[in-house]
């Protein structure tokens, strides 16, 4: 069992992130993960720290263990990717894993090139991550799909492989991931459907860990709380290609006009740290090995002091 610190890059300065994720530490979370972002998702997030910079700096300043979230293919180049991967895992043996998606075009539309529909997504995400697998084994790869590589050798490897988990909200991805990930990284969604996701993806011969990251917000009262999810993650709720979709952060806020506080219920919004460590155990009875709390404010002390004090000690 593992209850793990999210950091969130869309809403905290990489300088005091880094503070915060030593606090995490220090009261007693153990392991680590981070969002990978080139932009927030509204104005009222407004961070987008480069992930990578930030986890030389995070491993270094800790014993954790971490995790990032990426898509390769479009804004990351696999081999760039793989490079990325290796030196972290060499420096940092054993305490890092990458969990690869198909991405959203909030982040890849930036390189200027088409958006792919769904299947040519997956189809890039797979060749990306036959791609970094080879590269990560040390081998010489020349590839030519939709990604392009050409006599691509990464020279500094770990001694031991690091994890490539599948990033996976629906069952469809999550059965179809099975054939190549190492685990599974979802996120919060009704237990019914994370129950189906993780069907999915072990009926499917699945194996590894089993990771979800979940939202939640802490403060002296139950209004203040549901207070801080709505005018911070607001625009995370959407349901549907929405989210995958949209290209811009005005996109997110507009669309976000139509949310109401009554409609956060994808946020754990509660001042009783009980509810807390209810419901991050209910998510291990379900079957997740790593739970991430990722606390949606952007001030993060509090949250870490009341977890250190009442959570993490009742789980």
């Amino acid at each position: 069992m593992v209850i793990g610190f999210h950091a969130s890059h869309e809403q905290v300065h990489p300088r005091i992130l880094l503070d915060a994720v030593r606090r995490a530490e220090e009261v007693g979370f153990g392991a680590a993960m981070c969002s990978d972002h080139f932009a927030p998702w509204s104005e009222r997030q407004g961070e987008s720290g480069f992930a990578w910079s930030w986890l030389g700096a995070a491993l270094q300043a800790t014993d954790l263990s971490f995790g990032v979230v990426n898509a390769p293919g479009q804004r990351y180049h696999p081999a760039i990717l793989a490079q990325a991967i290796a030196t972290l895992s060499a420096m940092y043996e054993g305490r890092f894993w990458v969990a690869l998606g198909s991405g959203e075009a909030m982040n890849e539309h930036i390189t200027g090139d088409p958006w792919p529909r769904k299947p040519l997504r997956n189809q890039r995400l797979l060749e990306s991550v036959e791609v970094i697998r080879a590269l990560l084994r040390g081998e010489v790869v020349n590839h030519d799909g939709l990604v392009t590589v050409d006599r691509a050798k990464v020279w500094t490897l770990p001694q031991t492989q690091p994890q490539l988990l599948a990033a996976a909200v629906t069952p469809e991805t999550a059965g179809w991931a099975a054939q190549w990930a190492d685990g599974l990284a979802t996120v919060a969604q009704p237990h019914e459907q994370l129950r189906k996701v993780i069907d999915a993806y072990r009926e499917h011969g699945g194996q590894g860990k089993l990771v979800v990251q979940v939202h939640v917000s802490w403060a002296p009262t139950n209004d203040e709380a549901l207070a801080i999810a709505y005018d911070q993650w607001r625009t995370n709720g959407f349901g549907g290609e929405i989210a995958w979709e949209l290209e811009t952060v005005a996109a997110f806020d507009e669309a976000a006009k139509h949310v109401r506080p009554e409609d956060m219920s994808g946020v754990l919004s509660s001042s009783d740290p009980g509810v807390h460590a209810e419901a991050i155990r209910a998510y291990l009875d379900l079957g997740f090995d790593d739970v991430y709390v990722h606390h949606v404010g952007k001030e993060q002390d509090p949250f870490l002091d009341v977890y250190g004090e009442k959570v993490l000690g009742a789980l």
